[in-house]
C-alpha cells in the first residue's frame, strides 16, 4: 500500500514539477530553465547522497559494467524538461497531463512487447478509453468556446 501512495504522490509531483519548470522557462528561457532545473537537481541529489549514503562515493568499477544505453536517461530527461517547458504554457495542464500519460502507456506497452513479447489487452483498452475521454473533452471544450 505504501508503494501505491508513493506512486500517487510521485505522479502529482511530476505534474507540479513540470508546471514550475515551465514557469521558470517562460521567465528565463527554455534551455536556461532546463539547465537551472538540472543544477538544482544535482545539488538536491548530492545532499541526499551525503545524508542517506554517507557521501558521494562513485565506484568507477561499477560504471564500466553498465551498458552505454543506460546513460541516456539524463539526456532524455533534458529533452523531456525542455519540451515540457514549451508545451505546458500552451496547452491546459489537464490536456498535457493526459497526453503525456497516453504517451507513457503506449511506450510501456511497446517496451513490454519488445522485452517480454506480452501485450496486455486491458492496457490497450484502457489507453483507448483514456484517449476517447480526452478527445471527448476536447470536443466539449470546443463547443463551449463556439457557444460563447
Amino acid at each position: 500500500m505504501m508503494y501505491i501512495i508513493l506512486a500517487f504522490i510521485t505522479g502529482a509531483m511530476v505534474i507540479l514539477s513540470m508546471v514550475i519548470n515551465s514557469s521558470l522557462g517562460k521567465k528565463i528561457g527554455v534551455f536556461q530553465g532546463t539547465f537551472i532545473n538540472y543544477v538544482v537537481g544535482l545539488i538536491g541529489t548530492s545532499i541526499m547522497l551525503l545524508i542517506m549514503e554517507g557521501g558521494i562515493n562513485i565506484s568507477f568499477d561499477k560504471l564500466h559494467g553498465v551498458p552505454a544505453w543506460a546513460y541516456l536517461g539524463g539526456a532524455i530527461g533534458v529533452i523531456v524538461v525542455s519540451v515540457s517547458n514549451v508545451i505546458i504554457p500552451k496547452i491546459p495542464t489537464i490536456y498535457s497531463t493526459l497526453l503525456i500519460f497516453i504517451g507513457q502507456i503506449a511506450t510501456g506497452i511497446l517496451i513490454d512487447y519488445l522485452t517480454v513479447n506480452v501485450v496486455s489487452k486491458g492496457k490497450i483498452l484502457g489507453s483507448i478509453l483514456i484517449l476517447g475521454g480526452l478527445l471527448y473533452n476536447f470536443y466539449v471544450d470546443k463547443q463551449e468556446l463556439i457557444s460563447e
